[in-house]
């Protein structure tokens, strides 16, 4: 018994002193990891080395590797964050989506896309823009964004222009208004006349959905009452459904309306949004978003 003293403490001994020699956990280059499960701790335990087969072995562990040093140190991958960008479709104004690796410069990070214009199936619908690279924030003091934007084109292409920029800029919390070109600060409110009766905020254009979908924007229409039908690649109608907006006509309201279907098989599709007209049933001011179909389970 005597004699196996010796190399098992030797071999603590060695483990405490690599222990102590380990790369130093530092840095500040992202949100720290979430602590693993007390059940999947890493273990400290040094591997038996190959030349002492006389020892014993160690028992079996369920134990997860240590985190590598990266993770140790706080360079997770940020969070995306997904930002709002409105267009111009027909001289409306027309919102879409990102979702982009998170960032402090939020609204540096909105502008560029705003300016990188529409993704191909957004451009299929009609959608441009009218914003120019390299257009970015000045300073954000007491909720007011200040910038200059190119003042090229006629006045209805100038004030498209301004509408996008400010309904971009004032999506986020600590902008409540917007400068541009040394003006007096406007905001959404300016441009409310840039919007079409019929505003869908969701899905948006080429998104892949499933069944129930979550049709989602704002409108002013006959008694607040928003349609909804979804099409199949070879435009049959195949679900229906309607809601009612916040508020009734003569103002703009917030609606969200459910809709489900049933298809064998993921294809193109359509998701149209619309109002029926008071005076011949027909479907008016409707706004159509192409989107790929996921097949019912």
């Amino acid at each position: 018994m005597s004699r196996r003293v010796g190399p098992v403490v030797a071999a603590l001994v060695a483990a405490l002193l690599l222990g102590g020699c380990g790369t130093p956990r530092s840095g500040d280059l992202g949100p720290a990891p979430t602590a693993p499960p007390t059940s999947a701790a890493p273990t400290d335990r040094p591997e038996p080395s190959p030349t002492r087969t006389a020892e014993p072995t160690p028992p079996p562990t369920n134990r997860s590797p240590r985190p590598s040093a990266a993770v140790s140190a706080g360079t997770r991958r940020p969070d995306p964050v997904t930002i709002e960008l409105w267009y111009v479709r027909a001289g409306q104004l027309v919102p879409t989506r990102r979702t982009r690796p998170a960032t402090v410069a939020t609204s540096r990070l909105a502008l560029t896309e705003l300016a990188a214009g529409p993704s191909p199936a957004e451009a299929a619908t009609g959608m441009t823009t009218l914003l120019p690279a390299g257009v970015e924030v000045t300073r954000i003091t007491d909720g007011v964004a200040t910038l200059r934007v190119p003042s090229v084109g006629d006045a209805v292409t100038r004030r498209l222009r301004e509408a996008q920029v400010v309904w971009t800029l004032t999506q986020f919390p600590t902008v409540r208004q917007v400068r541009l070109d040394g003006a007096a600060p406007v905001d959404r409110s300016d441009y409310a006349d840039l919007l079409p009766p019929i505003v869908v905020t969701g899905p948006i254009p080429g998104e892949h959905v499933s069944a129930p979908l979550v049709v989602t924007g704002t409108a002013t229409v006959f008694e607040a009452t928003v349609s909804v039908r979804v099409l199949d690649a070879a435009g049959r109608e195949v679900a229906t459904g309607f809601g009612t907006a916040s508020c009734g006509s003569g103002c703009r309201g917030g609606y969200r309306v459910v809709v489900g279907w049933r298809t064998a098989r993921a294809q193109q599709g359509t998701v149209e949004v619309y109002e029926v007209s008071a005076r011949d049933g027909a479907r008016i001011n409707t706004m159509a978003v192409p989107v790929v179909l996921a097949p019912s389970d």
